[in-house]
């Protein structure tokens, strides 16, 4: 299947796209666990306020900010579940459907190009495959 040059460009802007919101979804789930972690680092603030005798400041916390949702009605995990399923499994569709409708399903194929020039044939370890 040959495949023209603005093809393949585009084809990789779209992999590469994909790729940013793959990072991004780590920062996302980097997100939910520190908050995660913080949460629970809470309990322990709370603990050594209260064995120094700040009850007033050990009660604010665990009534105002341990347990409470970071946007309306939203915990980090329900973020990271939304944008999974309404945004990024959607970009890994489409991204995988143009790669199958205009390059056979292949992935790479900019890069796959770049090793084939820059490789030195016949060298063990610069193999095509």
């Amino acid at each position: 299947m040959e495949i023209d040059d603005t093809t393949v460009e585009a084809l990789g802007k779209l992999s590469s796209a994909l790729e940013t919101t793959d990072r991004a979804r780590g920062h996302l789930y980097s997100f939910h666990q520190l908050t995660g972690k913080a949460d629970f680092e809470l309990d322990e603030a709370v603990a050594l306020f209260r064995k120094a005798g700040h009850d007033a400041v050990a009660d604010r916390i665990q009534q105002d900010l341990i347990g409470r949702n970071v946007t309306p009605g939203h915990w980090t995990f329900q973020l990271v579940e939304e944008y999974d399923d309404t945004y990024w499994s959607e970009f890994r569709t489409i991204e995988r459907a143009a790669r199958d409708e205009l390059a056979g399903g292949r992935r790479h194929l900019h890069e796959a190009q770049l090793k084939e020039r820059r490789r030195t044939h016949g060298k063990a370890g610069h193999e095509a495959r």
